[in-house]
């Protein structure tokens, strides 16, 4: 039922279920494409060529509610914030040309392709480490909770100069952001993660002052020392990237692993062939951001009356694109729900988003899932799923997230 009382046609489409939301966006994608939905005040958006012009037309359809908490924070969470002084402002992803254009300009100069190589040795001995210490421990395994809960957080700590000692905390931190931001709350249940923010922003401030009391070699340094050299950018800026950073640095590889391994083991015969080829696994991580991307949805905000397909968007609407359905779109992808390592146009994905917004840290993300999925089925060719998992998905707007990966294999 809408607000109105009136019976509304959804789709099989519910916001937070992320348990299996396909055939959900398939019938949307068929029967309403373009769909206002009530229960979350957006239009939700399902077509891969209209989510596609919507993420290039930055101009009719701002990324300003990107970062915004999808249910308003409570008056009880608004007053410890405040009081905490909390800050916070997006890195990149919630903000507009001309900022957004002159961050991320400074930014690039810090994210090149020599900081993240540099980093790939790391990479592989920290997976190999994580590898053998589940061999050690034992069938059943869990990836996620045995590889890839640490392993980004590890990597986005180095890049940003933090003792892998705070990852418990970061891990708290980037918790608390993501529900508060993407789930659904009551405003009780707000309350310990408001406090979680609070801390997580005076650390990314403290970050800030310690690069530029003594100077390491991170990107947070890189970022202080440009702003030394006339760089534009702000205290507050720099903060704010790493407040981003720091979450969105790892929780997406996080879940980007996770789902490589859990559809690949439900598709053994793909698994076994990357244990065969290695050469095999860059197009297989592009398969698995196509078919089961980290993040199904993401928001923007219509500037002015726009249209989309053929139906009117007023002023100040939300839109809700979902791009876990248009990655499904069989006007792009033949047959779009089989899981084709292989597949020739799978880099033809908007899970990276697209246009002026396109994620800072793709080349980052895809490189740990290169590097745990070598070295992965190099040591456990025999990796298996357990009989009779069933995997389970964090409720949430935007990021499709199981909660456990439960593995076997043979010694």
């Amino acid at each position: 039922m809408s607000a109105s009382g009136t019976t509304v046609d959804y789709h099989g489409y519910e916001p937070f279920d992320m348990a299996d939301p396909f055939s959900a966006y398939a019938e949307l994608r068929r029967e309403a494409p373009v769909m206002f939905d009530d229960r979350i005040g957006y239009f939700v958006v399902s077509r891969y060529d209209d989510i596609k012009a919507t993420f290039e037309d930055w101009e009719s359809f701002s990324s300003e509610n990107a970062q915004a908490p999808v249910r308003p924070m409570g008056e009880p969470a608004k007053k410890i914030m405040a009081d905490g002084g909390f800050t916070a402002y997006s890195g990149l992803s919630a903000r507009i040309p001309p900022e957004h254009t002159r961050i991320r300009s400074i930014a690039t100069k810090a994210f090149t392709p020599r900081r993240y190589k540099v980093l790939e040795p790391a990479i592989r001995e920290n997976v190999d480490v994580m590898i053998d210490k589940m061999i050690a421990q034992g069938a059943p395994g869990d990836i996620l909770a045995d590889i890839a809960h640490d392993l980004p957080t590890i990597t986005i700590l180095t890049l940003l100069g933090v003792p892998i000692t705070r990852i418990p905390e970061v891990k708290v931190w980037s918790n608390a952001r993501g529900i508060l931001t993407w789930g659904d709350l009551t405003d009780e249940e707000q309350i310990p993660h408001a406090h979680a923010l609070v801390e997580f922003w005076n650390f990314c401030q403290g970050l800030v002052v310690a690069n530029k009391e003594n100077p390491g070699d991170n990107l947070v340094a890189d970022l202080v020392r440009f702003q030394s050299e006339g760089d534009d950018i702000s205290d507050h800026e720099i903060a704010s990237l790493a407040y981003s950073l720091l979450f969105a640095g790892h929780e997406t590889t996080t879940t980007l692993i996770s789902n490589a391994l859990r559809v690949l083991l439900a598709n053994p015969e793909s698994y076994a062939a990357l244990v065969a080829d290695p050469e095999k696994i860059p197009g297989a991580v592009d398969e698995v951001l196509r078919y089961s991307g980290s993040i199904v949805a993401w928001r923007r905000k219509a500037t002015r009356d726009c249209v989309i397909g053929s139906v009117d968007i007023p002023k100040d609407s939300g839109v809700l694109l979902l791009m876990g359905s248009a990655n499904r779109d069989a006007s792009v992808f033949d047959e779009p729900d089989s899981f084709d390592i292989e597949r020739e146009n799978a880099r033809n994905h908007l899970s990276f988003g697209y246009g002026i917004h396109f994620c800072l840290g793709n080349l980052l993300a895809k490189l740990q899932a290169r590097v745990a999925l070598e070295e992965i089925t190099k040591k456990m060719p025999t990796l298996r799923m357990m009989p009779g998992a069933h995997i389970n998905f964090h409720d949430n707007l935007s990021f499709r997230v199981p909660t456990a990966v439960p593995v076997e294999w043979t010694n």
